[in-house]
């Protein structure tokens, strides 16, 4: 999909406007909150201060939400893209649209509510698995009357987080408000629990619409409800549903499919890894640099892994800006 120059933008993103706090914890603390490792659960402001209130050390702030992420992502590699989600009245909703606006993210499709901004709370393991606890707080509130297909008007491509499937009824409209408006559309699963909720009425929506569908072991295992660790498999079985299916493996790589084909992408290997939150977010991103530029498959799932692989060397789901250049750089040689 080379860039069109009737666009004005090459993506929107859709999805929470989160800040990020981020937590390095023991594993024994995880057995202190509800939930299964690895996973995310929506908790309201007394829980989240609870749980705040109980760490080792408080968190580290920075920007965050899974749609967002992959956006401030492919801004940073130099494609024209906006954001459609609802900011909060604070500080951290006021610093969280400055720091989209310094790398180039438009900031004219947000919305505003008089509450406090999204928080999402990572706590992060020894074993650099992060799970998740969300408030959602003023992006909740987005409602489906809000959303039309002028959100959408001179983008080409609408990347969509699975959290949003939360609230179908907002899902469906977001979904219908990009199809009106001509753009392609990306979905990335986000979580196990989204997929498992999701499972039918997804498959109801693929082939009809969504072009691409991301999702990593846990959340292709939960989409198709089986144990089964064939993941070539399932990204056959995806990709015969009418989607273009990258399944997500980690330090593994990850495997794309499209009709027929299956392309498998060779992992990038780091040092040690700090943090993997983000990771997917990432790797989002560097194939949608190269979808979008109409880089054949495998070398988009390439650019992917490079980004994936370097956001697991820092704490948090965006790389320093210090050691961006060095990322830039390397992507700019796949053409």
């Amino acid at each position: 999909m080379p860039t069109s120059s009737a666009s004005r933008f090459d993506l929107i993103g859709i999805g929470s406007p989160i800040m990020d706090l981020l937590a390095p914890v023991p594993e024994s603390f995880l057995a202190t909150v509800r939930g299964e490792k690895g996973g995310m659960v929506l908790v309201d402001a007394a829980e989240m201060q609870s749980i705040i209130a109980r760490l080792p050390a408080p968190p580290t702030a920075t920007t965050g939400g899974s749609a967002a992420n992959t956006t401030f992502n492919v801004a940073r590699l130099g494609q024209r893209t906006t954001f459609l989600g609802k900011l909060g009245n604070d500080l951290n909703a006021r610093t969280y649209r400055d720091r989209f606006a310094a790398v180039g993210v438009d900031g004219s499709r947000f919305k505003q509510a008089e509450l406090p901004n999204a928080s999402c709370l990572s706590l992060v393991t020894p074993d650099a698995q992060r799970t998740m606890r969300t408030c959602l707080a003023a992006a909740m509130t987005l409602a489906p009357a809000e959303i039309s297909a002028a959100d959408f008007r001179g983008c080409r491509h609408a990347h969509i987080e699975g959290y949003l499937l939360f609230n179908r009824a907002l899902a469906e409209a977001v979904i219908a408000a990009a199809r009106s408006a001509g753009c392609t559309i990306s979905l990335d699963l986000a979580s196990f629990e989204v997929a498992a909720a999701a499972r039918d009425w997804l498959f109801t929506q693929l082939g009809h619409g969504i072009d691409i569908v991301f999702g990593n072991e846990d959340e292709i295992r939960a989409l198709f409800g089986t144990t089964s660790t064939d993941y070539a498999a399932h990204t056959r079985a995806l990709a015969a549903r009418g989607t273009l299916a990258v399944v997500k493996l980690g330090k593994d790589g990850a495997y794309v499919g499209r009709g027929t084909e299956l392309h498998r992408i060779e992992p990038v290997h780091v040092a040690s890894v700090v943090d993997t939150t983000g990771a997917g977010d990432a790797f989002a991103a560097g194939f949608l640099y190269g979808y979008l530029r109409g880089l054949p498959l495998p070398v988009s799932g390439h650019i992917a892994a490079v980004l994936g692989a370097e956001t697991v060397s820092h704490l948090g789901p965006l790389v320093p800006s210090q050691d961006w250049s060095d990322i830039a750089q390397r992507v700019q040689q796949f053409r």
